[in-house]
C-alpha cells in the first residue's frame, strides 16, 4: 500500500479526542517466496507516539498468526522481521486483519537491474553539487529480497565528498541509510534491502556529494547494474561536452533544464562527460512544463520506453529529478529498518558480516516531549503532501481519492501548526 494511504489513515488516527480501550491486534504473516505460512518470524508493536518504543512482542506460529496486546489507542505500526529484513503495516484499526507479507533474503538475486540512474550537476563558488539517484527494481521470480552488507554499490569520483544518502523501499518512507566504503577510493554500497517491485513503484537510492571545480570537470561514471537510463541534468547557464564511449541524446524535457540520455548504458562501459560553467537548476518552475502525466507508451513502470523525440521521456522520474528535494529522512522509517538484535542471517549470503549495521535515524522521538513529536509530525506531512502532489502530477490518483486524502492531511497539518 502506498506511504500516502498509510499515513492518511495513521494521522488520522492523531485527530481522535478520545482513547479507546485496549485492544488485540492479530493477523497472518505469509512468506510471498514460498507461498506457504512464515513461521517462527519476529513481530512487534510500535508506538508511534512513545518514541517509536516496542510496546508488545510475539512470534508466528506454525500457521504464520500472530496475536499482540495493544496498551492504547496508538497509533501503532506492527513491524515483523524475515530472515533478518523487516517489513511493516499501519496497525489495523476496528478488528481488522493485521496481514503481512515477507520475502525471502539473498545476497545476490536475479531480477535486479537499475532502471535509471539520474545525476543532476550544479556549480557555483569553486565546487560542484551532485545528487545522484538510482531506481532499482527487483523483479525476481520468486520473489526475494536482496540484502546484504553490498546490497548495492555505487561508484563515485574518488575526490567526491558526501553530504548525504537515503534510500526508499518500494512504496514506503524514505529514510537515512548505511554507505560503507566498498574496495578502491570511491567505491561504496549500501548496507539497505531491494524488495521485489510493488507494482510500477521499485527501490530508490539517493547520494548528494560535492566536488572541487575550477569551471570544468570530466565525469567517468560506472553503473555497477545494466542500467536501462543513465541521465545527466544541468542548469542552461552550463556547458555539457559528451565524451567518447557510449553516446548521449539531448531530451527536451524542461525549457530550464538540460537533460542528456544513455539507454542500455552496461558496467563495462566508462561513461564520460565534461561539464563547465557555473549555475543552478530554477527550481521554483520545475515540474510546470510538459508533464501531461503520461508514462512510457501509456503504460505506468514501463520504463521509459518511447522514441527519444517524444515529449517528456523522463516523466516517470519528473518528480525526483526535477523535484529539487532531497529525502525526507523519516525517524521512523529509519527505526523500522535498522537490523533487530538477534537477526537471521540473510539465506545464501556469502562475504557478508552476519552482524549488519542498525540503520541509524537523523532524527529520535523521544517519548513525552511533545515539540519533538510534532516536529516528527511535520517533517511525515511534509512528504506525504509532496507524494500526493506527485501522484496527481504523474496521474496515478484519482481525482476524488486525491481530494479526500489532500483534505485530511491539510486538516492534520493545520492542527500540528496550531501547536507549535
Amino acid at each position: 500500500m502506498r506511504s500516502i494511504r498509510f499515513f492518511a489513515s495513521t494521522l488520522g488516527i492523531l485527530l481522535a479526542a478520545s482513547l479507546a480501550h485496549a485492544a488485540t491486534l492479530s493477523g497472518t504473516v505469509t512468506n510471498k517466496t514460498t507461498g506457504k505460512p512464515a513461521a517462527g518470524d519476529s513481530v512487534v508493536l510500535v508506538d508511534v507516539q512513545a518514541g517509536m518504543a516496542e510496546v508488545a512482542k510475539a512470534t508466528t506460529n506454525a500457521s504464520g498468526h500472530y496475536s499482540l496486546n495493544a496498551p492504547g489507542s496508538g497509533p501503532y505500526l506492527i513491524r515483523v522481521t524475515h530472515q533478518g529484513a523487516g517489513y511493516f503495516i499501519a496497525a489495523p484499526q476496528n478488528g481488522g486483519p493485521g496481514d503481512i507479507p515477507v520475502y525471502d533474503v539473498a545476497a545476490k538475486v536475479q531480477g535486479v537491474r537499475i532502471e535509471a540512474d539520474v545525476v543532476e550537476v550544479e556549480a557555483d563558488n569553486g565546487q560542484l553539487k551532485i545528487d545522484e539517484r538510482f531506481f532499482v527494481h527487483n523483479t525476481s521470480s520468486p520473489p526475494i529480497t536482496q540484502w546484504s552488507q553490498h546490497s548495492f554499490s555505487i561508484v563515485l569520483p574518488s575526490e567526491a565528498v558526501i553530504t548525504d544518502t537515503g534510500a526508499q523501499r518500494p512504496g514506503g518512507l524514505p529514510t537515512s541509510t548505511k554507505l560503507d566504503p566498498d574496495g578502491p577510493a570511491g567505491h561504496y554500497s549500501f548496507n539497505f534491502p531491494i524488495q521485489p517491485d510493488q507494482g510500477d513503484k521499485d527501490t530508490i537510492f539517493q547520494i548528494g556529494y560535492t566536488l572541487p571545480y575550477s569551471g570544468s570537470y570530466t565525469f567517468h561514471s560506472h553503473v555497477t547494474l545494466p542500467a536501462d537510463n543513465f541521465a545527466v541534468l544541468l542548469p542552461k547557464s552550463m556547458t555539457f561536452t559528451a565524451g567518447s564511449g557510449p553516446q548521449f541524446q539531448s531530451v527536451q524535457e524542461d525549457p530550464n533544464v538540460q537533460t542528456f540520455l544513455i539507454r542500455n548504458a552496461q558496467p563495462s562501459q566508462d561513461i564520460a562527460f565534461t561539464v563547465s560553467g557555473n549555475g543552478a537548476i530554477p527550481r521554483d518552475q520545475q515540474g510546470q512544463q510538459g508533464n501531461s502525466g503520461q508514462v512510457a507508451n501509456g503504460q505506468p513502470g514501463g520504463g521509459i520506453g518511447a522514441p527519444i523525440n517524444t515529449p517528456d521521456p523522463l516523466s516517470k522520474y519528473k518528480w525526483w529529478i526535477l523535484g529539487g528535494l532531497a529525502l525526507i529522512l523519516a525517524a521512523a522509517a529509519a527505526f523500522l529498518l535498522r537490523k533487530p538484535e538477534g537477526a537471521v542471517q540473510p539465506a545464501g549470503a556469502t562475504g557478508a558480516s552476519a552482524a549488519m549495521p542498525a540503520y541509524t535515524p537523523t532524527a529520535t522521538v523521544p517519548g513525552g516531549l511533545p515539540a519533538a513529536k510534532n516536529a516528527a509530525l511535520l517533517s511525515a506531512l511534509k512528504e506525504e503532501l509532496f507524494s500526493l502532489e506527485s501522484e496527481k502530477l504523474s496521474g496515478t490518483i484519482q481525482p476524488e481519492e486525491y481530494a479526500t486524502v489532500k483534505a485530511a492531511l491539510e486538516t492534520v497539518l493545520k492542527r500540528a501548526l496550531n501547536r507549535k
